[in-house]
């Protein structure tokens, strides 16, 4: 399987699980000229962008720590347009990483807060 369709079917994993968790999506693989939150739900009435990595080991720390501050920051740029482009500025926001790593799934609410 190539890269692309990994990511890809770790994405609808992850949002199946989100979505039997009760989070309703809005967004998917949203773009911006900073870079593209995988996933942009809704969990009560909190504004959550999530991003989804998938590691088939633990080397290297895994999944999770793959969000790197470059990272976090590109993702709460991409979240600041969107919030803009949607008029959502009075909303709360959270920033969620989906983990896989191997057959794991961890999902780690407020995972980082906005850089910015």
């Amino acid at each position: 399987m190539k890269t692309t369709e990994t990511g890809q079917a770790f994405e609808s994993r992850a949002l199946e699980y989100l979505q039997s968790k009760g989070l309703k999506l809005i967004e998917q693989n949203y773009h911006s000229p900073f870079g593209e939150i995988d996933l942009i739900m809704l969990h009560a009435k909190v504004l959550v962008f999530i991003e989804v990595r998938y590691r088939k080991h633990k080397d290297f720390g895994g999944a999770a720590s793959s969000v790197t501050p470059a990272k976090q920051r590109r993702i709460a740029q991409t979240a600041q347009v969107f919030i803009g482009e949607y008029k959502a500025r009075q909303m709360t926001c959270r920033f969620d990483v989906i983990a896989f790593t191997g057959p794991d799934i961890n999902w780690i609410e407020a995972a980082f807060d906005s850089p910015l």
